[in-house]
């Protein structure tokens, strides 16, 4: 059918869709309608900032990538032997707290002085001149030199690699100072309760600055025992303290009342409680001096841990063992010193021996130590308040024979012949040697000028007063000395009948 509307009537199309826009413009918020405006302003912003910029993108090569991860690998290096030399640091804490509660408490504060400031004044002359001696002049076979006072940024002078292949000389020098600081510490409990503050004090500079990195200079920088094995310092670092520490409680003589009519007596430790402390501490700090000696965040890291923890284990319970045998009672004291000499003993070879042959060495260790505190107390008469001629030297030793033995590639055990055990024989001579004139030369000196034992008189009332004037309990009791008097003094049974050492 025709439409009956005229042409008129049909609206126009742009009447029609201007209409069809206020309509829709109705039933919308004003806010939406706000937001095209807006809209078209950010896009046509965005795409001229876009346009003007000179976008340069890096071409990704196999170049780029292996620096990257070379950078990263280098990095992560660095904050492990970081982290590791804290864990070190710490471990003077340990002896610290170890020494002390195996001493009496009258010289509670001189103990805790002496390690304290050890560790600073190792420091110092570590950065002076002793890191330069230890790993300046790698070419040199004796002796390092060059970059004195940490001054020098060409990583060779210190036989390192540049980074991130090797790492920074810093973090490098924290690392090997931590060490050095733990072998002037070693003879701390040795010499304790009748060595004068001052005496000790220069010894430690000497031992520090120019002992410990002549013969470190020999195994670690680049020096002439080469073929000698020593990871993380069984001999380098533990046996040159030990060695330091056997020639000056020789040089100083035994406490008063140690010796009565030619029998040695036990003097009893004050406080157990803080040297088991310190054990635990110096337990943990271990893992950073171990592990740590890789020098890399590898997968090595993990299974240095786990042998220097099975020997540790180890030394404790034969320890506890042999001495519940030998006296009649598990001696706590040593189930201290069985945990250290373990500790100690596999320090030279933790990188290559099996779990087994960790804990055999540990095992051993803790054998070790306790007829070796007997050894010296009884049979040379030399007066170790702390056992650390034991611990560190004696079990220093063993450590490093062990490595000819026990190390899986090169050990005698393992079908590598002899060989290794004679090159660890030689370097054990070598070290004990030099450090046994260089320790005696300096203790006889320093006897005969400055007098390194403290008078009657301070020994009796305490280091605490006579070299401090002050008291670690101050306003506490008081025990009564039992060995306050003369060497002749009446000893009490009671005290008679430990063989521990302490």
């Amino acid at each position: 059918m025709r439409s009956t509307r005229k042409i008129k009537d049909v609206p126009k199309t742009s009447s029609y869709f201007w209409d069809s826009f206020k309509s829709i413009v109705r039933s919308v918020s004003p806010y939406w309608v706000a937001c095209i405006p807006l809209t078209a302003i950010i896009v046509i912003v965005w795409h001229g900032a876009v346009a003007a910029q000179d976008v340069e993108i890096t071409e990704i090569t196999i170049e780029n990538v292996n620096t990257n991860v070379a950078t990263l690998q280098g990095t992560l290096n660095a904050i492990w032997v970081l982290i590791a030399a804290i864990l070190v640091i710490f471990m003077n804490a340990g002896f610290g707290m170890l020494e002390t509660g195996f001493c009496r408490q009258k010289n509670a504060v001189n103990i805790l002085s002496k390690n304290l400031i050890v560790f600073a004044l190792a420091t110092l002359a570590y950065w002076a001149i002793g890191y330069s001696l230890m790993f300046g002049s790698p070419d040199n076979p004796v002796i390092g030199g060059g970059g004195w006072f940490l001054s020098s940024t060409d990583p060779a002078t210190y036989g390192l690699d540049p980074f991130p292949a090797g790492l920074p000389i810093s973090v490098a020098f924290l690392f090997q100072a931590a060490f050095a600081g733990t072998a002037a510490t070693i003879v701390s409990g040795a010499v304790a309760e009748r060595i004068k503050f001052t005496d000790f004090l220069i010894f430690s500079l000497l031992l520090v600055g120019i002992s410990y990195p002549i013969t470190g200079h020999w195994v670690w920088g680049g020096g002439w025992l080469g073929n000698f094995k020593d990871f993380a310092g069984s001999t380098v670092v533990h046996s040159v303290g030990g060695w330091a520490a056997l020639v000056g409680a020789a040089v100083l003589g035994p406490r008063m009342g140690k010796y009565v009519e030619g029998r040695p007596q036990a003097i009893p430790g004050h406080n157990m409680s803080i040297a088991t402390l310190g054990c635990l501490i110096l337990w943990i700090g271990w893992f950073g001096f171990n592990p740590g000696s890789q020098l890399a965040a590898d997968e090595m890291v993990p299974y240095i841990a786990v042998t220097t923890n099975l020997a540790a284990a180890a030394g404790g319970v034969v320890a506890t063992l042999v001495s519940w045998f030998k006296d009649g009672k598990p001696d706590l004291s040593m189930i201290i010193n069985g945990i250290l000499a373990g500790l100690v003993g596999i320090t030279a070879g933790c990188d290559g021996v099996s779990y087994l042959g960790a804990v055999i060495i540990g095992a051993i260790a803790g054998v070790i130590v306790v007829y070796s505190v007997g050894f010296f107390d009884s049979v040379l008469k030399i007066d170790d308040p702390v056992g650390a001629i034991s611990v560190h030297l004696v079990n220093g030793i063993w450590g490093t024979l062990a490595v000819g033995l026990f190390n899986t590639e090169v050990g005698l055990f393992y079908g590598g012949g002899i060989g290794q055990l004679i090159n660890q024989i030689i370097g054990i001579v070598a070290i004990g040697v030099f450090t046994v004139i260089f320790s005696g030369v300096v203790w006889m000196v320093l006897k005969a000028t400055l007098g390194i034992r403290v008078t009657q008189e301070e020994e009796i009332n305490g280091l605490d007063i006579g070299e401090h004037g002050m008291e670690a309990y101050h306003g506490f009791v008081k025990e009564p000395d039992g060995f306050a008097g003369s060497p002749s003094s009446s000893i009490s049974g009671v005290d008679v009948h430990s063989q521990s050492g302490v």
